[in-house]
């Protein structure tokens, strides 16, 4: 895994004048050495999508749904091999790992069958008012133009995935930009791609500085951006271009809310193990982690101990390990954040029940109590495994607390009441509730996004693909309906 990787370039590989390490932040080894593309590097896998955009909206869907199809079973073949390089980059324990190079084989499946019904075309009857007789509408939809697609560290894979395969689907050319900390899974998806018969200059990974960013956002032959990570960057890039069409996928502090019915031993430890689970997961760098359980007074006082509990028996260590459920973080620096907002949070009051440590890269799956309102824990994503439990009293007093946030991703709530689990979705401001689990469910064929400061749009394939398009009307006159 030492090896220097190659850019993808307008479907080719390429390498510039200048390189970077990636090192794995469990040990620091070097993991791979990364090509960076210079300026006018950039500038010809743009200028090469721009020029391919017509011909690639009007290539067969046979053709698309058979690359699509390609890029799912050469995952499926290679899931280990990458599966590893995930886990080497990210730090992401193997088991992990390994669900996400699924994940993504399902992400490019999704795609392939919805390349192959996608565009059908509506018609609609005009002639329900006088001035419309004898006319017929027939609504398609077209690609935006070429998309910019920006992907965090988190899931390196798969959220390169979601970017790609909608794009590819409806015949938008994609520029992908894999996050710095974490090219390498981005990259080995061009590996597959080239393999299928799309046409040159259709898509680029270009793994490009962070600071180059602002010149690609600017720029006029990319009217589509979709990005995935924080609250403050996807924000600012929005209101740099407000005339393009812009999907944030943004921060999240998700709320699992366990009601007064979910009463019994059983009910309570699946609640207490799905919680410990998800809050910890991928070091807790997950937007739709488990960072906040809301408990009903009437079950507070036995499920917290069970959470403890679950938390503490939580493994951590090498991430290479198959044992292993908890790894580091992406890097020690982000130890380090996460090490100040508990620290302060104790500081102001809140009771620390496990965990508070910080080795290295590592930090200790952490359970806070009677987190104060005002701290930076409480308002903010903490994109690590830190978890606060608070005592409510009943339904109404949760839902609240769950919209007491800037944020609206997802949430969970544990009830077994179906009248309680309308209500639920009618009054909680997130893009998705699940009910009876936490809020860290995904399905990467369902809508994904959230409301407030959580993102604008929806990931998923087919919401993703809705999203690349735009409807064009076609209006038939003097047909004999």
């Amino acid at each position: 895994m030492t090896s220097t990787h190659a850019f993808w370039l307008a479907g080719r590989q390429a390498t510039g004048e200048d390189t970077f390490d990636v090192t794995s932040p469990w040990d620091g080894r070097l993991v791979g050495t990364v090509a960076v593309p210079t300026d006018a590097q950039v500038e010809e896998a743009v200028a090469a999508a721009h020029a391919v955009r017509d011909e690639f909206a009007a290539t067969p869907a046979h053709v698309r749904a058979a690359a699509l199809d390609h890029v799912s079973r050469r995952l499926v073949e290679r899931t280990e091999e990458i599966a590893q390089l995930i886990s080497a980059e990210n730090g992401k324990p193997i088991k992990w790992a390994r669900g996400e190079v699924g994940r993504a084989v399902s992400v490019f499946r999704f795609a392939a069958e919805e390349a192959r019904r996608y565009n059908g075309g509506e018609a609609q009857r005009l002639d329900t008012d006088a001035g419309g007789a004898g006319r017929l509408a027939l609504t398609r939809r077209f690609p935006r133009g070429t998309v910019l697609g920006i992907a965090p560290f988190n899931f390196p894979l798969n959220l390169c995935a979601h970017k790609i395969a909608p794009a590819i689907a409806v015949g938008a050319p994609i520029i992908l930009k894999p996050a710095p900390a974490t090219p390498l899974s981005g990259l080995i998806l061009g590996d597959l791609l080239a393999e299928t018969e799309l046409p040159a200059g259709s898509w680029s990974i270009l793994p490009v500085a962070n600071d180059k960013m602002p010149a690609l956002v600017q720029d006029e032959r990319l009217p589509v951006i979709s990005f995935t990570g924080s609250e403050t960057v996807g924000f600012a890039i929005m209101d740099s271009v407000p005339r393009k069409h812009v999907t944030l996928e943004l921060g999240g502090n998700g709320a699992a809310v366990v009601l007064g019915d979910w009463a019994s031993e059983k009910d309570l430890d699946w609640a207490a193990t799905r919680i410990a689970t998800f809050s910890n997961y991928q070091g807790g760098q997950s937007c739709i982690s488990v960072q906040r359980v809301i408990a009903d007074a009437a079950v507070y006082d036995r499920l917290v101990p069970k959470i403890v509990a679950a938390v503490e028996a939580q493994v951590t260590g090498d991430p290479s390990d198959a044992a292993t459920d908890v790894g580091p973080l992406v890097s020690e620096a982000a130890a380090v954040r996460v090490e100040s907002w508990v620290d302060e949070a104790v500081k102001a009051g809140a009771k620390l029940l496990t965990g508070g440590k910080r080795d290295g890269a590592a930090y200790a799956p952490t359970v806070l109590a009677d987190l104060p309102a005002d701290t930076t824990l409480a308002c903010e994503e903490v994109f690590g495994p830190v978890l606060s439990v608070r005592k409510v009293d009943g339904e109404a007093e949760a839902f609240a607390a769950v919209n007491d946030s800037k944020y609206g991703l997802q949430a969970g709530v544990f009830t077994h009441d179906l009248q309680t689990a309308f209500r639920a979705h009618g009054a909680l401001e997130v893009g998705g509730v699940i009910i009876g689990d936490v809020p860290s469910y995904r399905a990467d064929q369902m809508p994904y996004g959230g409301a407030k400061q959580s993102g604008v749009g929806r990931e998923g394939v087919a919401f993703a693909m809705a999203d690349y398009t735009y409807e064009r009307v076609m209006v038939f006159t003097g047909l004999a309906l």
